[in-house]
């Protein structure tokens, strides 16, 4: 479980970042001015911020120049789409930028991946006799090694890094597959079926009706 601080001026667009954050498995805090973001750093640091550009108070490009030195990773979320801002937000130190609108989906997703390349989750999903080793690609059940095809491994990478939540056959064609991927949704009921068989995950990768699919974990 990692900390995550949310710094977001728009109530309703921090609420629903914090919301699947928690739904992943993480503690969520939110700050609306970017005055109080470093007093927060100081009273509970957190593992990785998810900041705004555009705050009341100090705006996010000026908060990104005094939170780069302290080795908090940094995923700025963001109206300002222009490339140059971009480029300005990486150079500064962030390890991501999205921009608004957003998919929730993609949010922590990103956040997963951050968080592991900054080490500050552990790497090895575990679930019942499942043990699943992200660095090193690897899925374990009962102690033997189980042969997954690339694509069905990125299929469960997804599932693991939005797990408890209901995740569009779409969507994970876009996030497993590439957003250029032409195939039917289909394929991805087909690959579901594999993971299932393959990992004994019948009772823990649900159907969600006329939906998806969603990885149940305890919380």
């Amino acid at each position: 479980m990692a900390r995550i601080m949310v710094v977001e001026d728009e109530e309703a667009i921090a609420e629903l970042v914090a919301i699947h954050v928690k739904m992943a498995g993480h503690q969520a805090t939110i700050i609306t001015n970017g005055n109080e973001v470093m007093d927060g750093i100081s009273e509970s640091r957190p593992d990785l911020i998810v900041l705004d550009v555009m705050l009341p108070g100090q705006d996010g490009f000026s908060l990104m120049k005094q939170i780069a030195p302290i080795g908090i990773p940094v995923i700025f979320l963001t109206a300002k789409d222009r490339l140059d801002d971009k480029i300005s937000g990486l150079k500064l130190g962030a390890d991501d930028y999205i921009v608004k609108p957003f998919a929730a989906i993609e949010l922590v997703t990103r956040i997963e991946t951050v968080l592991r390349r900054c080490k500050a989750i552990e790497n090895v999903f575990t679930l019942n006799d499942l043990e699943v080793k992200l660095d090193e690609r690897m899925a374990i059940l009962k102690g033997r090694e189980i042969e997954l095809t690339v694509q069905e491994f990125e299929l469960l990478q997804i599932l693991i890094d939005n797990k408890n939540i209901a995740l569009s056959r779409e969507k994970l064609l876009e996030l497993a597959w590439g957003i250029d991927y032409m195939g039917e949704t289909r394929t991805v009921d087909v690959h579901i079926q594999r993971l299932r068989k393959k990992l004994s995950l019948e009772d823990s990768i649900k159907t969600v009706y006329k939906l998806g699919y969603r990885l149940e974990v305890p919380r």
